[in-house]
């Protein structure tokens, strides 16, 4: 133990050893010791000496600290200590007293240090499953170790921990622990781990990554908190950065909703600290990485409309018009905005709706153009208020016409301060930067917009008392003509390159602005005499923009000037200039150095404003157009001519082609209508047919009840037939028994009557007969006949009143048997049994009987129905074969265009051959059907 008192300080006799030496034997101690203590008590030692004799003890010490990790697991103690001592030989922690050469030193030493470690990639899966030990001592170092690694050596430990198994699950674990320290330097860690590596950036985000970091900010305090909000949000901007499924999750996870209130800034804002701004400024960034220009269209307008919807970009636009917010928050909140409503026609609208907080209430838009094109504001917030306007008229027709609206002298207002009015007093100011900013900022407002171009040439400019108004067009062109000779504070070229773009992007593709621009004498002289010249090196881009400027007058010239036509501008050109000359100046655009910087994002950065003289969109164009430029200035009136016609047979044929396309499309839709007719109509069949089905199995059903309740009503009646007749006259009261008894009476009278009747003819006959008898003369002959005549029909009425008669005498014997039975039943019962017997019943039939009724009732309802059911199937499927017979005949008629096309494409055919005269080349197929159509002529010819 005196060995390790003099190493740890205590005073020993005789000389003291080296460093070197006493870190070699207390290496030799901790692989010899058979005891735990004396191991532990030489890797504090070593752990002590670490930091001083870096190179010592790594050189010396690695293999042992490494071999202690491996088997002494069940000591806490020991394994802190070791992995403390591997953290200060690999670390390269910056001293503030080290000055470079030293620190130079320090990392060559942890690069040393680290790729010894990573030898055996063993040892990265061993101190994964150190973290896994809960015990402080043990998981802090591990962590501060492992993140050491991952800054000296990131994508070799990054594919060693990918390959481990469950090693990104086990540095997860890492944010749950509720020792913040350890929770702290796990986000630091996985920092590191997530740089520039998609495949780990995919897991974390897996594990449940999102939900935890945004918990950690919510809990710290959002971006009033501390270094650890800053922390998570690092390590969000990791995650999300240009890994578009980390993103998409993020926005389906609706992680996008949980953004909102860190935004949620306060009306006091004068107490804005360095963390504040930071955190802040960490947030904005999250947001535009989400709606980047370089993220896919789709996923961006996806988190457009989110933002929208959840009301992130009014808490936004919110920040952008308080007041007290410090300026980088500013400008960046600006730029966020801007990517936020960039090309989404949602968000543009209601952006052009915010008013800024002052009286009179102004547009939020008009509120950035005048920092704009104010010289007093910061150049970063200038090019921030630029970069928004852009993105505010990108792919947004409305706001360009908005925008144009306010320069038309039908729209202006004397007593309010509007865009256009900021636009024009920028583009004509002493600033130089103001104008280039105004003129982009304008050109953007005409940006693919044939429209906006033609109203713009409206636009007039009161120049001076007593002075007629001037067009904006020619005014551009005097100060463009002018430009040395007006101060300017600033660079002139960059009023010039400014003046210069707006006016290339204004005529392009559109023939009327470009004869407004020819139509004053001076324009194409300038010009030329621009390119003519040898200037210095600064005025080349100059020249490169008025060769393109010119170029477009020819490409884009209908003819309609006779002094400056397309022939004679190219002649012009071939004078005073020469061809080859006009292309070379032609490409000093996009030769210059700052043409491709500012062709690789949408967003104006400058390193200062000297350098700000390309736009974006501008870049587009200048690619779009030098090849048709160059090839036009070459082309020979003959060949224009020669190609205008084809052009125009050509466009004549795919205006016929076209037609009858639409003309297919058309019926193709009717076809489909027919079809979706047709399968509804089939599908109504259908449904009609199974509610067919469904009423027959219902009426079969009512008639089964129907006959089960015939049965037991027969059952019942028969059963109650021995019950003294009470079925026979059930149902018969008191007043129907008198009326049976008034009617016998009333047929016994009637038989006396009859009875009297038959007395008097009996006798009648009697006395007739007698008188036959007695009568002999002939001559009563003809009175005889006329007797017997009468006596025959007295007989028959006789005979049918005995008929009468007897019919009565049996109805009578009917009625009194009735009468009889009535009065026998009606008597009062001496038994209350067989009344409250009879009543059940006479209920029980009542009931069976309304029970009947109202199932007959319910089975014709039913059979209506199914007749009308049967009706409609009928009716759909005559309309069902009138459909097939439409579609018939449309197929026919889309055979019939089918063959119009195929004439069509003969004749587009022999067009492309008279191309090939003309010397286009064409397909080898054609020339081989070309050579074979000539030779056939030559034949018919020799014919």
């Amino acid at each position: 133990m005196n060995f390790f008192r003099g190493v740890m300080g205590g005073q020993a006799t005789g000389p003291q050893p080296s460093g070197a030496e006493t870190i070699q034997k207390l290496c030799d101690r901790v692989a010899s010791s058979t005891l735990l203590e004396d191991r532990r008590d030489a890797v504090r030692a070593l752990k002590s000496l670490s930091k001083k004799y870096r190179m010592e003890v790594g050189t010396q010490a690695m293999d042992n600290l490494i071999n202690i990790l491996q088997t002494d697991r069940s000591d806490s103690e020991i394994l802190g200590y070791a992995l403390d001592t591997l953290y200060n030989i690999i670390s390269n922690d910056e001293e503030e007293e080290q000055d470079e050469n030293a620190q130079k030193q320090a990392d060559d030493l942890g690069t040393l240090f680290t790729e010894k470690f990573l030898q055996d990639s063993e040892n990265i899966t061993l101190l994964l499953t150190l973290l896994e030990e809960f015990d402080f001592h043990v998981r802090w170092p591990g962590v501060k170790l492992l993140t050491a690694l991952l800054k000296t050596q990131g994508v070799q430990v990054q594919g060693i921990i990918l390959v481990s198994p469950m090693g990104v699950s086990r540095l997860m674990d890492l944010l749950a622990d509720s020792r913040e320290v350890i929770r702290n330097d796990g986000l630091l860690l996985l920092q590191q781990l997530t740089k520039g590596n998609a495949a780990i950036q995919k897991i974390v985000a897996f594990e449940n990554a999102f939900e935890r970091l945004l918990d950690i900010i919510t809990e710290e305090g959002s971006s009033d908190g501390g270094i650890v909000v800053e922390d998570c949000l690092l390590l969000l901007l990791n995650l999300l950065k240009n890994n578009s499924s980390n993103q998409n999750f993020f926005k389906e996870g609706s992680y996008i909703q949980r953004m909102k209130p860190w935004f949620e800034v306060g009306d006091d804002n004068s107490g804005w600290s360095a963390q504040k701004v930071t955190n802040l400024h960490l947030m904005l960034q999250l947001v535009r990485v989400m709606v980047s220009p370089v993220n896919s269209p789709g996923a961006t307008a996806s988190c457009q409309k989110c933002m929208y919807q959840c009301g992130l970009l009014q808490q936004l636009c919110t920040i952008l018009m308080a007041t007290g917010v410090p300026a980088d928050i500013l400008t960046e909140t600006i730029n966020t905005v801007s990517e936020v409503i960039r090309g989404s026609q949602v968000n543009q609208d209601y952006f052009a709706s915010v008013n800024a907080p002052s009286n009179p209430p102004r547009p939020a838009i008009v509120v950035l153009l005048m920092s704009m094109v104010n010289e007093r504001q910061p150049f970063v917030l200038r090019c921030a208020v630029l970069y928004c306007f852009q993105c505010f008229l990108y792919k947004n027709q409305k706001g360009q016409g908005e925008i144009v609206a306010t320069l038309l002298p039908s729209t202006i207002d004397a007593n309010s301060i509007s865009a256009g009015q900021l636009l024009c007093g920028g583009l004509f100011s002493a600033d130089s930067l103001s104008n280039w900013c105004a003129a982009v900022a304008l050109a953007h407002a005409l940006q693919d917009n044939l429209t906006q171009k033609e109203q713009l040439l409206r636009v007039q400019l009161a120049t001076s008392l007593g002075k007629p108004p001037v067009s904006l067009l020619q005014q551009c062109t005097n100060i463009l003509s002018q430009g040395d000779k007006i101060v300017r504070r600033g660079s002139k070229v960059q009023t010039r390159v400014g003046l210069l773009m707006l006016l290339c992007t204004w005529i392009s593709n559109c023939p009327i602005a470009v004869t407004h621009f020819l139509h004053n004498q001076d324009n194409v002289p300038f010009l030329t005499a621009q390119i003519s010249e040898n200037l210095g090196e600064d005025e080349r881009l100059v020249q490169g923009l008025c060769a393109l400027l010119l170029g477009i007058c020819i490409f884009y010239n209908d003819n309609s000037l006779e002094n400056y036509t397309k022939e004679k501008l190219k002649q012009l050109i071939e004078k005073r200039i020469g061809k080859e000359n006009f292309v070379e100046k032609l490409g000093f655009i996009t030769k210059h150095e700052l043409y491709s910087r500012a062709a690789l994002k949408p967003q104006p950065v400058f390193p200062s404003p000297e350098q700000m003289l390309f736009d974006h969109e501008f870049t587009r164009l200048v690619k779009d157009l030098e090849g048709l430029i160059t090839k036009a200035v070459h082309k020979s009136s003959e060949e224009e001519k020669k190609e205008e016609e084809v052009k125009k047979t050509l466009e004549q044929h795919d205006n016929i082609i076209t037609q009858y396309k639409e003309l297919i499309r058309e019926q193709d839709t009717q076809i489909q209508e027919l079809k979706e007719k047709v399968t509804s109509m089939t599908n109504q069949t259908e449904q009609l047919q199974a509610t067919i089905s469904q009423q027959q199995s219902q009426i079969q059903q009512h008639k089964d009840q129907y006959n089960i309740l015939k049965l037991k009503l027969g059952k019942e009646n028969q059963s109650q037939s021995n019950n003294q007749g009470e079925s026979q006259v059930n149902g018969l009261q008191t007043e129907e028994l008198s009326q049976l008894r008034e009617e016998l009476e009333e047929l016994r009278r009637q038989q006396i009557v009859l009875q009297t009747q038959l007395g008097e003819k009996d006798a009648l006959i009697d006395s007739l007969k007698s008188a036959a008898q007695t009568a002999e003369a002939p001559a009563g002959g003809s009175d005889n006949s006329e007797l017997l005549q009468e006596l025959e029909a007295l007989k028959k009425q006789v005979q049918t009143h005995l008929a009468e008669i007897g019919h009565l005498k049996t109805e009578r014997q009917e009625l009194l048997s009735r009468a009889e039975s009535a009065s026998s039943d009606t008597a009062p019962p001496s038994d209350s049994s067989s009344d409250a017997a009879k009543a059940e019943l006479e209920s029980r039939l009542a009931a069976q009987t309304s029970e009947m009724e109202s199932l007959k009732e319910s089975r014709s309802e039913l059979e209506k129905q199914l007749a009308s059911a049967t009706s409609t199937v009928a009716i759909l499927q005559t309309e069902k074969s009138k459909l097939q017979t439409e579609v018939q005949e449309s197929k026919k008629e889309q055979d019939d265009l089918l063959m119009l096309l195929a004439d069509q494409d003969q004749k587009i055919h022999s067009l492309k051959q008279k191309l090939k005269d003309l010397g286009e080349t064409v397909e080898d197929e054609d020339d081989i059907d070309a050579r074979d159509q000539t030779s056939d002529e030559e034949d018919e010819d020799e014919d």
